[in-house]
């Protein structure tokens, strides 16, 4: 089994985390995924589409129950990948985008969920550095990522 991370490894600067490139990070912590997550998301964006809020009409479906929608999916790294590393000395890391997102598989209602990260590349900018971490966010008991992106933060030390 691979090791989860019980508390965020601590980069002291943007030069011991660029040090790590091309390494895996670590894992979050497992988290589940509940229907009334889904409502609300579907509430807050206004896609009610039934696959993610009938429960009576999934359970005939493809997938026998209702699934999140992918964009919940992505909206949850940020507080799984906190939960693998943080990049400490910095006056400012705030999200500058992605790149390659995908949804492999379907997140199933009341599945958990956990992310994996990885240093891609650590861009070095006259303001400080564009970094880019692939989150892999895996569902348990599934082959199939549910989601996978680059993600790319700004910092600024």
């Amino acid at each position: 089994m691979t090791q989860t991370t019980s508390s965020p490894t601590e980069y002291d600067g943007i030069a011991a985390f660029e040090e790590h490139v091309g390494e895996h990070l670590g894992y979050s912590a497992w988290r589940q995924v509940t229907q009334r997550e889904i409502d609300l998301f579907a509430e807050a964006t206004g896609d009610h589409q039934w696959i993610h809020v009938d429960a009576e009409k999934a359970a005939k479906g493809p997938y026998g129950k209702t699934i999140a929608h992918g964009y919940l999916t992505l909206s949850l790294v940020p507080i799984l990948v906190q939960q693998i590393y943080q990049v400490t000395g910095l006056s400012m890391q705030v999200n500058y985008g992605v790149d390659k997102l995908r949804f492999p598989a379907p997140v199933p209602v009341d599945s958990r969920i956990r992310a994996g990260a990885e240093l891609i590349k650590v861009d070095r900018a006259e303001n400080g550095a564009r970094a880019t971490v692939r989150v892999t966010v895996e569902v348990e008991g599934s082959e199939r990522p549910a989601c996978v992106v680059d993600t790319i933060a700004a910092m600024v030390p």
